[in-house]
């Protein structure tokens, strides 16, 4: 749990410093972690989320503010649509590097060649790899249009 415990110290750190949007940010994802660690005991199991259920909710959280900020923008409240900007620096702290086109492009064509996909009905299987490898490292949104498209051609 390395990506939980950094975050908590950072939580603590922001405390001392008396940082209150940062600190308000940090316990936003630390209620999100916990909120979905009480979902998976309700399952039965009682660790909680993994590393890479942690990625994708911090993923999660990225996208929200950026279609918050892009609304508020929209409707002239740039004073709301910065903030949300701000606690999307802060929440990318965690997140790994996201991979650039070039690199996005590789993985899907590795992924597809892992497993020998040739056709549509094969982009599930795809998808799950790269969803396993590359959780947090890349926008599934736009990959899975890339995928379907090298599947079809």
């Amino acid at each position: 749990m390395e990506l939980r415990s950094r975050i908590m110290a950072e939580l603590k750190q922001a405390m001392k410093d008396k940082a209150a949007e940062r600190l308000s940010t940090l316990r936003l994802i630390s209620a999100a972690i916990k909120d979905r660690d009480i979902a998976v005991r309700v399952d039965g199991n009682d660790d909680g989320v993994g590393e890479g259920e942690v990625l994708a909710i911090l993923g999660k959280m990225v996208r929200q503010r950026q279609e918050s900020a892009k609304t508020y923008e929209e409707g002239g409240r740039i004073d709301l649509a910065e903030r949300e900007l701000s606690e999307i620096k802060i929440v990318e702290e965690f997140l790994p590097r996201q991979l650039d086109e070039k690199e996005t492009s590789d993985a899907v064509d590795a992924a597809i060649a892992d497993i020998g996909a040739e056709s549509i009905r094969d982009m599930g299987r795809v998808m799950s790899i790269l969803k396993e490898k590359y959780t947090g490292q890349m926008d599934f949104g736009s990959v899975g249009p890339m995928v379907k498209t090298k599947l079809t051609s």
